[in-house]
């Protein structure tokens, strides 16, 4: 897999589209739940899934809401947006 070669943008769409009203929410359940959906819906492997999620976080496509380091807002959800 080459990251320079997916369209992130389409692959954020996907994923918003896949994803249930208000859903993820926390922030390593959310990262968790979407790496499992590129790889059930994309067929990459989890390793793969898992550095286009920190790719699409690191880009402003995914945009945790919270704060992981506290328990109180840990719980959060993400932003997703496929025009970033």
């Amino acid at each position: 897999m080459n990251p320079e070669d997916i369209d992130l943008r389409q692959l954020t769409a996907d994923l918003k589209d896949a994803l249930g009203p208000g859903e993820p929410v926390g922030y390593l359940r959310g990262k968790s739940l979407m790496r499992d959906l590129l790889v059930d819906l994309k067929g990459f492997s989890q390793q793969e899934a898992e550095e286009l999620i920190d790719t699409l976080e690191l880009q402003g496509y995914l945009r945790f809401l919270g704060d992981p380091s506290e328990r109180s807002v840990a719980d959060a959800q993400w932003d997703i947006t496929p025009h970033a």
